[in-house]
């Protein structure tokens, strides 16, 4: 892990600096190599100091700021911080990956039926209506003004087909599709 350290009306002594590296890297066994550390060492005031660590590793940010009268004891008290904040991600992470992997051992399990009865899928209405440019005020009026559940439209502003519907906590949503 790459640590970068900068210092504000504070001077980061030899010592310090490989006390910190010394710490900050037993947190490498979290991450890949691509992970960049940065330690913000400054003062506040007369009697106390504030270390702020931010840990970055691909677009996961880790972050800990810790205020108190001894730098030395403010590396202890910010490293527990973050890596609490890196233990419970991981254990999300891999709750998430455990739901999956049940979830694709229900969906792929061979007494599952994969057939599927083309009756159940019938589509049993096409409806075909024109569309035109409408402003987003304009098309919650269309909306209220109808009876339906959504309404398609034309987004003047972007020129793309646009769907607007009324959300349960009554404010609205729009779709607006993109091709990726």
């Amino acid at each position: 892990m790459q640590i970068q350290f900068m210092a504000k009306n504070y001077t980061i002594s030899q010592k310090l600096e490989s006390i910190i590296k010394e710490k900050v890297g037993k947190l490498d066994r979290y991450f890949a190599d691509t992970a960049s550390a940065k330690v913000v060492c400054s003062r506040i005031g007369k009697d106390n100091f504030k270390l702020e660590l931010t840990i970055k590793d691909k677009g996961l940010l880790f972050r800990s700021e810790v205020i108190s009268d001894n730098m030395y004891q403010n590396i202890d008290l910010a490293l527990p911080k973050v890596e609490r904040q890196i233990v419970k991600y991981s254990t999300k992470l891999k709750d998430k990956l455990r739901q999956n992997a049940k979830l694709n051992e229900l969906l792929f399990n061979d007494d599952f039926d994969y057939e599927i009865n083309p009756e159940e899928c019938k589509v049993s209405k096409i409806k075909n209506f024109n569309i035109y440019p409408l402003t987003v005020n304009e098309a919650i009026m269309e909306l209220e003004n109808s009876d339906h559940a959504f309404y398609v439209y034309l987004n003047a502003d972007n020129g793309k087909v646009n769907v607007i519907y009324k959300r349960t906590e009554g404010d609205y949503g729009i779709i607006d599709p993109t091709l990726d």
